[in-house]
Parts: structure tokens; C-alpha cells; sequence
């Protein structure tokens, strides 16, 4: 999930590519290639790309890879493009099942990038049995990528031109408007081609060439996040070649499309409830933070109700005046994005949330250590989301609503609200749409059923939409985690890791009405992981093998 802000921010382990952009409008008069549900262009029966895999770069322990895949699948002699991809090996080889495919979301996240930060995180059965491979998506990372500016030094300079987080009031909101436009502009110029051929349904394709290019007869796959849509996307397109698929964190399949339809009312995060699931995560955070010590919880002040208080008084402070480079909408942007990873995040951010609240510029975040990979920060500006989001997913032409829309969401979610609402708005003067959309339908049977994990407490993609992909798919079980944060993969649960191992190796799925908790509460020590709910099945912290 894209998240605001002027660079990329590492957390916890994740890197959280930025983007208050992204996503509302596209310029009419366009000519689509899928103007309805269904549609767009066949499937062609091409030959696999060759993986010539290869150490990453001297003694790593993964293996990468580049390969070639039609830019535009209606035109498959046309132009080609690169594909960055990743792999760990299997580390008990003789009990090998096959290849496990990770996207980690964004839309623009890297996966060369991010499964290395992540693999840890994967269940040890996962990592033993299956090679875990992952991909920049086509317009993304290291792969052939959207790049709207000259050098690194030209996109900060476009950057600065805008305010962190969202704008306030006329002066910022004429100064955004502005920088989108001018964005736009510069994308148009520099390939515009590659702009309109960066969707989902070109990216699930892709998917299929790197599955046939492994040798696996059907696909074995595991989403985060705008990984999940992906995975409903390639189900769907492909229905018959799916072997198991693991959807944690969830989009509404629907709420996305907009029911198939471009005439947008509302901008995407509102359609799909992202504000108020961060405005209840943001009021968990709060609560737990107050019903525990200052030793734990930085920012508490003895109870919930008075922390609650602290907050809002702390954000109406900054909205007077901010402390050094500590905006009122920077410091909303920070909070939200830093819900996503339960531990070390929340504890991090209450101590940041109190430096301000006492006049001291908080300290940024230390990134984690870059992975064994030859670019393990590849440039992932706004607009690389931007072009997958906007030409996707409808959005309100025009930014003149955006305020209006604004003051709704804040009255329903209060700060989030505001937040996710311009979180799209950099969509309004967009230049392009997908030439390629998959709109529908989403109850296409499948050669096998898929998994969908849904956490209680997520700030960016609400238990509603893993109810949704769940009911919207044709043959998908919901497991649900009754936590916090952004993915169970990244807020480990002992429980959904091993509900996810035994589906994954041998299709077993758990029972239904199955609840999983996670490991460690917010703001606890360390402790013992929790069983499975359904009649035990816990297991002790395991070791990266």
C-alpha cells in the first residue's frame, strides 16, 4: 500500500515506497482497450522467458535474475521490457514442493527490494520446502521503470515544491495541485507508451511468463497488501493454473474497479474504507498506549481517554505551529505510516509523538540495513505508483472536490480521513489510463481454492475487504488475525503462519470461523506465540533458516 511522504521510509523491516499521489483522475477522451467488466487483450501463447539465475552479488543467498516480456501483450514481437527477479532457494532441497511467487504491494513496491527484508518473516516450512521468488513490477524498481525526472536531484527538487503529508488551506492546495500537474507533464514527455502498459492485468501476465519460466505447471503464490489484487487479478485472468494463493491484507476487488465502472464519485481509499480503518487503528493505538506506563509507551498519560486528549491537542498544536519540519499533515502522514509494523513502529512512534508534544524535532526513523542485493535502493518515486493506480483504479476528475471530500472523511475518520483522502488526488491531471484493465468478474472457478488473511486492526486495508475478497471470489476461505498493523506477514502470528504453511505445502485449509491472534500484543514484551484457535497448533519463535 502507498503511503505518503517525500522518499521512501523504511520501517520495521519494510521498506514503504512513498505516494500521496496517486490515483484519482484520468484524462477523458482516451481510447480503452477495457471499457466494461471483463474484456481486454487475449492471453497470447508466447514462450517462457529464460531465468539466468546467478549469485546477487558475491556470497548473498539469494539469486537474481532478469527477464524479457512483451510491453504490450496484444503486440507480442513488439517492444520488450526487463523484468528484475529474485530467488532464495529452498533450504532443505530434498523436501522441496516447488516456487512460491511474493508480491509485497505498493502498488510499486520492489520485490527484489523487499523479499530479502522480509524473508525472515516467512514461515520456516515455507522457506525450507519452497525456492521464494519475487519481482520489480514492470514499471518499477530495477525493472523497466517509470521514471519522470532526469536524476535523483530533479524528482527532490519536484518534491520539495509540495507539501509533506497533504495540504492545508488555499496557498498549499493551489502549490499541489500545480506540482501534480507539473508531474503529469513530465511523465507524458518521457515514455508514454510504457505509461498506459503498466496495469495490473500486464503485471499478472507477467506472472504467468515467470511461472512457465520456472517449470511450474501451476501457480503457488502469496500477496500483500496490492498484492492481494494482484492475486485476484491473475486468478481470475488464469483461473485454471492456480495452485495455492495466500491473500493477506486485503482490497475489495469491487471498491477498486469501482464496480467496473469510470464514473467515480468518490476517490479510491474512501471507497474502500481505508480512513476508517486507520482512524480505528490510530484509536487502538491510543487506548493501548494509555492503559500502559511511560516505560513502555512513551506518549501515555495514565489512561486512554487522557491519551486520546493528549493527541488531539498534541495535532491541534501543530496545526498553529509546527515544531522544526514537524507539519501538522507531515506528522498525520508519519503516524499513519508508521501503524503498519506493530513492533518496533508503534513503541518508535509514541516516542516521536512525544518529543513533539515537549517542542523537540523528533529524530527520523534508521532504516535496517540494505539486503545482498545489487541495488538495494532503487529509485521508487511517486510516479512509478502513480502509473499502475491511476490507470487502474477510477478516481474524481479534477482536484476542485478534494476539500470537499476531505472535510467528509474527517468528519467520519478524523485525521486519517484527511490523509487517505489526498492520498489519490495526484491522479486528477494523470495523462494516462491502462490500455489493459481487469475489471471483473471476480468468481471465476479456480483449479484450487485460495486463502484470504484478514487483520481486525489494519491502517491501510480494513478487515472489510478481506470479507469482501472472501465472498467475491469463487472458491476463497477467510482467516482471520486479530491483531495490528499492515499484514500478518510483517506483524508475525505463530497461528497464521502455520495455517499459511499447511495450505501452502499440502492444500490443507483451516477450518472455518478460524481467529488467530498475534505473537506479541502492542506495547508487550516479547512473549510465547499464540495457538491456533481452533484447537491448538502454536509454535515457539523460530530461527531464519
Amino acid at each position: 500500500m502507498r503511503i505518503s511522504g517525500p522518499a521512501a521510509i523504511r520501517r520495521g523491516g519494510v521498506t514503504v515506497v512513498a505516494a500521496s499521489v496517486i490515483c484519482s483522475t484520468v484524462l477523458t477522451g482516451q481510447d480503452f482497450a477495457t471499457t466494461g467488466k471483463g474484456g481486454g487483450v487475449p492471453t497470447p501463447s508466447l514462450p517462457p522467458p529464460t531465468l539466468a539465475w546467478r549469485p546477487c552479488v558475491k556470497d548473498s543467498p539469494f539469486d537474481c535474475a532478469t527477464a524479457q516480456v512483451p510491453l504490450d501483450y496484444g503486440k507480442p514481437v513488439g517492444r520488450t521490457i526487463e523484468l528484475a527477479v529474485v530467488r532464495r532457494k529452498a533450504t532443505d532441497p530434498r523436501r522441496r514442493v516447488g516456487t512460491l511467487f511474493f508480491n509485497p504491494g505498493g502498488p510499486g513496491g520492489p520485490g527484489t527490494v523487499q523479499m530479502p527484508q522480509q524473508y525472515k518473516n516467512f514461515p520456516r516450512e515455507v522457506r525450507e520446502r519452497f525456492d521464494i521468488v519475487s519481482w520489480d513490477p514492470r514499471g518499477v524498481g530495477s525493472s523497466t521503470a517509470v521514471n519522470c525526472f532526469a536524476n535523483p536531484k530533479e524528482a527532490a527538487a519536484w518534491n520539495a515544491t509540495k507539501a509533506a503529508g497533504f495540504p492545508e488551506g488555499t496557498k498549499e492546495r493551489v502549490a499541489w495541485a500545480a506540482a501534480y500537474r507539473d508531474l503529469a507533464r513530465r511523465c507524458e514527455r518521457r515514455d508514454p507508451e510504457l505509461l498506459r502498459h503498466v496495469s495490473t492485468a500486464d503485471t499478472a501476465r507477467d506472472l504467468d511468463q515467470l511461472r512457465a519460466a520456472t517449470g511450474e505447471a501451476q501457480l503457488t503464490y502469496l500477496g500483500t497488501s496490492y498484492g492481494s489484487f494482484l492475486g485476484a487479478t491473475y486468478a481470475n485472468l488464469f483461473p485454471g493454473k492456480v495452485r495455492a494463493m495466500v491473500l493477506d491484507s486485503n482490497w475489495d476487488p469491487e471498491a477498486w474497479t469501482n464496480h467496473g465502472s469510470d464514473d467515480a464519485r468518490l476517490p479510491t481509499y474512501l471507497r474502500l474504507g481505508s480512513d476508517r480503518s486507520a482512524a480505528a487503528t490510530l484509536d487502538r493505538f491510543l487506548a493501548l498506549c494509555g492503559a500502559t506506563t511511560t516505560a513502555r509507551c512513551a506518549f501515555s498519560a495514565g489512561s486512554p481517554q487522557a491519551t486520546r486528549a493528549k493527541y488531539d491537542e498534541l495535532m491541534q498544536r501543530l496545526r498553529k505551529r509546527p515544531v522544526g519540519r514537524s507539519t501538522y499533515a507531515g506528522t498525520v502522514a508519519d503516524v499513519m505510516s508508521s501503524l503498519y509494523i506493530v513492533h518496533p513502529g508503534w513503541t518508535e512512534l509514541a516516542g516521536r509523538l512525544q518529543d513533539l508534544w515537549q517542542g523537540r524535532a523528533p529524530k527520523p526513523a534508521t532504516p535496517p540495513p540494505p539486503p545482498p542485493v545489487p541495488h538495494p535502493n532503487p529509485y521508487v518515486g511517486e510516479e512509478q505508483a502513480a502509473a499502475v493506480f491511476c490507470g487502474d483504479s477510477p478516481n474524481p476528475r479534477g482536484l476542485g472536490a478534494y476539500p470537499v471530500f476531505e472535510e467528509a472523511a474527517a468528519q467520519r475518520a478524523g485525521d486519517a480521513g484527511r490523509y487517505w483522502t489526498w492520498s489519490t488526488s495526484g491522479c486528477a491531471p494523470w495523462p494516462a489510463v491502462a490500455a489493459d484493465r481487469y475489471r471483473g468478474p471476480w468468481n471465476k472457478p479456480t483449479a484450487h481454492p485460495v486463502l484470504v488473511v484478514g487483520t481486525r486492526y489494519d491502517p491501510a486495508t480494513p478487515y472489510s475487504g478481506a470479507q469482501a475478497m472472501a465472498a467475491e471470489l469463487a472458491d476463497a476461505h477467510l482467516l482471520t488475525n486479530d491483531g495490528y498493523g499492515h499484514t500478518a506477514l510483517a506483524n508475525p502470528s505463530g497461528c497464521v503462519q502455520a495455517h499459511e504453511a499447511r495450505y501452502l505445502t499440502d492444500g490443507t485449509l483451516p477450518p472455518p470461523g478460524t481467529t488467530c491472534h498475534q505473537d506479541t500484543p502492542p506495547f508487550d514484551p516479547p512473549g510465547p506465540t499464540g495457538g491456533i484457535a481452533t484447537g491448538g497448533g502454536g509454535r515457539a519463535p523460530e530461527a531464519v533458516a
